[in-house]
């Protein structure tokens, strides 16, 4: 699992690589990525992350604020060779996922607002387009299409800025920078696949 923040353009990107099982015909590892708007509140500020030092970059962090589960339903596909235009990192994060780039209809709303190209983006199948659409862990056809979910969670991450209050020799208090808080968040992603091939974990959840 990775995560990529693109902070101008609004945009997070996850990248999931996922080891196939040979025995199930599957390939050596399946790629996902799910692009996301970023908002502003979701971490701290760019110039505070540049002054991030790890004093022990092996050890084992644990977080602070466990923030709750995500649950976001990814209806369009992005055309990885037009992604550039939306974000320069989706080249290089998503180059193993070209046919499994999933945003949402909202998100794309607002980035057509910001003046991106839409020809990147195209609608997928939803329920209300095929009636006998279902959860793939529901679909016993191997071969039919079918809605897949995808859980991950990110274990640790600079979620917030920590602030301090001093008191001068009058008495006046003041507020400054004294830390990072860091937070542990999950999602699950649905998404339309075109076989469940595509999704057998989802039979195991």
């Amino acid at each position: 699992l990775s995560l990529c923040l693109s902070l101008c353009q609004e945009v997070k990107i996850f990248r999931a690589l996922i080891l196939g099982e040979l025995e199930r015909g599957q390939s050596q590892f399946q790629a996902l990525c799910f692009v996301t708007r970023l908002h502003r509140n979701e971490i701290i500020p760019s110039e505070s992350m540049a002054k991030l030092r790890q004093k022990n970059p092996r050890t084992v962090r644990q977080a602070e604020e466990v923030r709750g589960l995500e649950h976001l339903s990814m209806d369009v596909a992005v055309n990885f060779s037009k992604g550039a235009q939306l974000s320069s990192h989706i080249h290089n994060v998503c180059a193993e996922a070209k046919e499994a780039i999933y945003t949402r209809e909202e998100d794309v709303k607002f980035w057509l607002e910001k003046g991106v190209d839409g020809s990147m983006f195209e609608v997928l199948p939803q329920t209300s387009d095929l009636p006998d659409l279902q959860r793939c862990k529901l679909c016993a056809d191997r071969w039919k299409p079918c809605i897949c979910s995808y859980s991950l969670s990110i274990e640790w991450y600079p979620c917030m800025l920590k602030y301090c209050k001093s008191r001068d020799a009058g008495g006046k208090v003041s507020s400054y920078k004294c830390g990072i808080r860091s937070c542990q968040k999950g999602y699950t992603f649905d998404y339309y696949v075109p076989q469940k091939q595509l999704c057998l974990w989802d039979e195991e959840t």
